[in-house]
């Protein structure tokens, strides 16, 4: 007696197989996304303190300096008072501190999805069954990353370049 695979077996191994491939992209997508997020959220972590403490710096100084007596303090504590309120318009335009925090969001969502799908193809597949359960998830896992995509906030092209030639 020869053992003979069936053309429906074929067709579930085929299918089993593609549900993989589609699950590791997924991950693959989410990895570089979500690393492009983390890697803004620390750029406008860091832009908040490179604009901040030198604003709360210069307005200490030019706070002393208007109280203090010497020649032309007055222009001095003006000038840095101009720069102060234009770091602090920047500041307040670009907006960093919420920025950082959309992004950081935006990675751990990513990153979530990431280790669920994978959590998927690597131990959920292997003891589901059911074809139709595993691709109704992994539909969900898509949608899902499309969620993503439309929510979150588009990291800048250079990060994500930066990102992906990293690895």
């Amino acid at each position: 007696m020869t053992d003979r695979s069936t053309t429906k077996e074929k067709d579930v191994s085929i299918t089993y197989e593609a549900i993989v491939k589609e699950a590791k992209r997924i991950e693959e997508n989410c990895l570089y996304t979500s690393k492009s997020h983390f890697a803004a959220a620390h750029f406008w972590t860091n832009f908040h303190l490179w604009i901040g403490i030198p604003t709360a710096i210069l307005a200490a100084i030019a706070g002393a300096i208007a109280l203090a007596e010497f020649q032309h303090h007055n222009v001095v504590a003006g000038a840095i008072s101009i720069i102060v309120a234009i770091l602090t318009a920047v500041a307040t335009f670009l907006n960093p501190k919420e920025n950082s925090k959309s992004y950081l969001t935006a990675g751990n969502n990513y990153d979530s999805l990431l280790t669920r799908v994978r959590i998927f193809w690597t131990i959920d597949c292997r003891r589901e069954n059911s074809i139709e359960l595993l691709s109704d998830r992994i539909r969900d896992f898509s949608q899902e990353r499309d969620r993503l995509n439309r929510d979150s906030p588009q990291p800048p092209k250079w990060m994500r370049i930066r990102n992906r030639n990293r690895n």
